[in-house]
């Protein structure tokens, strides 16, 4: 796939993704572009298998890096950190209906501040497995645990989000 193609495929649902993970759709989007010139810059583009984990462990890493060092700054302001709506991302016509849910799910400022309730990594794997399906092997090589870690990660990270079974 050119990385047009790929821009046009994954485009959406990883900026959905990181501002799942950020509350900000200004650094959701930073970090998708940041992702895509990353790949468009690799030497050897053909030797990845998988283009949408590739992509996805990227932008996961950019997100906990950004988290990890954004999160001095909110320790230090005293008021209530409120994720920032997200809002006409997605082109209801031409949404299939993973986007639809992704839209419905995105636009609940609830939903938000329960994931902030999680730590970085709780949310990355939480995220990944239960709205992007990811297996576990999948996601421990995005984030860098193992296998058992991230299922123990994924257990603790339901019990603290209610609301999902």
């Amino acid at each position: 796939m050119s990385i047009e193609e790929l821009y046009e495929a994954y485009r959406k649902p990883l900026i959905s993704y990181a501002y799942r993970m950020l509350g900000s759709v200004m650094d959701a989007e930073d970090i998708v572009q940041e992702a895509f010139i990353s790949y468009g810059r690799l030497e050897e583009p053909d030797a990845i298998r998988n283009e949408r984990s590739f992509l996805y462990k990227i932008v996961t890493n950019r997100c906990l890096d950004l988290l990890r060092s954004s999160a001095k700054k909110r320790e230090l302001y005293v008021g209530p950190w409120l994720p920032e709506p997200l809002m006409g991302l997605l082109d209801a016509a031409e949404a299939d209906p993973s986007e639809i849910y992704m839209r419905r799910e995105s636009i609940s400022t609830a939903y938000l501040l329960l994931l902030q309730q999680l730590s970085a990594v709780e949310r990355a794997v939480f995220l990944l497995r239960e709205i992007f399906h990811y297996s576990f092997d999948e996601i421990a090589g995005m984030v860098g645990k193992s296998t058992a870690n991230c299922r123990q990660i994924f257990h603790r990270a339901k019990k603290k989000h209610p609301g999902r079974s």
